[in-house]
């Protein structure tokens, strides 16, 4: 995969808005496969003409295995604001995931601790005043049930890394294709878990900025509506 694979759905002189395949991995790691920021560091010294490296703010993550829409910072400085917003809880993030099995609960807010275990990669619930432990926070809300799986979409109120994939599976009902903390994965699924909303203000601008990008077109995702849960309206800029 290149640079040329990658969708970009926006830029301007602050901003690289993009969707992040699933597998792809956020930035260079052990694997040494294609990944996101290098990629599109690639892209913009072709497209731009620089010499030498291009900047490329990396402001939030993606696990490996979701998918779905990334901003990147272009300057230092909208980096450094987009950073600082996203500390405030001043950018929404939203999520689509397929869970195996229907929460027992169709809305909630869902609070624990989060501990990552560093030699297994791993994190886990744990009780609050574990040495390590972070505050964990999310709304969930169940869309669409069928055939014992079940559509929801998340909000984010912390992002802690693994969060939703640690906190679905503490209810009973882990993301499909989650091979980590789902029953095995089902062969040849990946991972349903999707970015599919981000809301932010404008580094520079101010403006009121939104993106949506819709899941794969792909089992198990195409046994949902998924569209008529996203087609609401988007504000005008301000």
């Amino acid at each position: 995969m290149t640079y040329k694979d990658l969708q970009i759905i926006f830029e301007d002189n602050h901003l690289l808005v993009v969707v992040k395949p699933i597998d792809i991995p956020v930035q260079a790691d052990a694997s040494g496969d294609p990944d996101m920021l290098s990629m599109l560091k690639e892209y913009l010294v072709e497209k731009y003409n620089k010499s030498g490296d291009a900047y490329l703010g990396l402001v939030h993550r993606l696990d490996r295995p979701t998918g779905g829409v990334m901003v990147f910072a272009k300057t230092s400085k909208a980096a450094e604001r987009l950073c600082e917003a996203i500390k405030n809880g001043e950018v929404d993030k939203k999520y689509l995931a397929v869970l195996d099995g229907v929460p027992r609960y169709k809305a909630d807010k869902l609070r624990c601790y989060l501990k990552k275990f560093s030699d297994t990669n791993t994190v886990k619930i744990v009780p609050a005043l574990t040495e390590g432990a972070k505050y964990a926070e999310l709304d969930y809300k169940v869309l669409c049930e069928k055939q014992g799986y079940s559509l929801v979409i998340v909000k984010l109120i912390t992002g802690r890394g693994h969060q939703i994939r640690v906190q679905m599976a503490g209810m009973g009902t882990p993301i499909v294709g989650d091979r980590r903390y789902g029953n095995g994965g089902r062969a040849g699924v990946p991972m349903c878990l999707w970015a599919t909303e981000l809301r932010f203000n404008h580094p520079v601008s101010g403006k009121t900025m939104v993106f949506r990008v819709y899941p794969p077109e792909a089992a198990p995702w195409n046994a949902f509506n998924v569209d008529s849960y996203l087609r609401i309206s988007v504000p005008e800029d301000n």
